[in-house]
């Protein structure tokens, strides 16, 4: 989705192959150890099977119980190394998916909406557990050409399941809002939402950001990614009364697309071909 050399080369050829633009994406938060990599690699450093993906020396295998990500990445533009492995365990797995568009072509599912992760870092030296998500998005077309934009959340509840909010502006018709209860085997409860919050635009680069809300107001907590087409938060999110930190994204396609931001995005995303 991100690529500019995949964006580069379905523009010359549609047939291009997505294998030969792969990234493992890490993003680490906070003071000591606040970190980024996203190093992009051609298909000869990849490698796939039913259990394995293989990204370069970094590589996902799921062993019928969890699904464990043995990470070796480094950072751009400061070398400095990720390295480790994140092991998420299902509560459940879901067989939900649904269309963002109209037209189908575009479509968003969760495989694991609810699971515990544990997380064991030897660089930075960080090891800790708790909640976890996995999901899966998937188009047959660049995802500009349906949406100017879209705004995602993830809230825990209560009683041990997970709400997801995902407010969709496509470029042509309404809105789309999908809200979505799922429990930790897996089964799913829509619900709807009929309000929208304005909330602060992203301090750096004035990323505008809304979110669905019930009947009281989210509050925004902190902005974890700030970038020209893409922000990451953390809120207070109040839903059926009752209130929990909630990530909440916003991708932002016209930003995206534009060639100031194709120009900048190989600085933090290199290839190694």
């Amino acid at each position: 989705m991100f690529s500019p050399y995949y964006r580069k080369a379905f523009r010359r050829d549609a047939s291009t192959a997505a294998d030969d633009h792969c990234a493992l994406n890490v993003c680490l938060y906070g003071p000591q150890s606040n970190r980024w990599t996203m190093t992009e690699r051609g298909r000869r450093h990849v490698q796939r099977s039913a259990q394995a993906f293989d990204i370069g020396p970094s590589r996902m295998a799921w062993d019928g119980s969890a699904l464990r990500v043995d990470i070796d990445e480094r950072c751009t533009p400061l070398p400095r190394r990720v390295q480790g492995r994140v092991t998420l365990h299902p509560q459940g797995l879901a067989r939900y998916q649904t269309a963002l568009d109209t037209d189908g072509r575009h479509r968003w599912g969760p495989i694991a909406p609810c699971a515990r992760v544990e997380v064991a870092l030897s660089h930075p030296r960080l090891h800790w557990s708790g909640h976890a998500y996995l999901d899966s998005n998937e188009g047959d077309e660049p995802v500009e050409r349906a949406f100017e934009r879209w705004d995602w959340l993830r809230t825990p509840l209560p009683d041990g399941r997970c709400a997801v909010l995902y407010d969709v502006q496509p470029r042509q018709g309404e809105p789309r809002l999908i809200g979505a209860r799922f429990a930790p085997n897996g089964d799913v409860q829509p619900f709807s939402l009929d309000q929208h919050q304005q909330l602060p635009a992203s301090r750096w680069w004035r990323v505008a950001r809304r979110t669905p809300v019930d009947k009281q107001p989210a509050v925004l907590k902190q902005t974890l990614e700030d970038t020209p087409f893409y922000a990451r938060s953390l809120m207070k999110f109040p839903l059926a009364g009752h209130t929990a930190d909630a990530i909440h994204e916003t991708l932002d396609m016209g930003r995206l697309c534009s060639p100031v931001v194709q120009w900048m995005l190989p600085w933090r995303m290199p290839r190694v071909v």
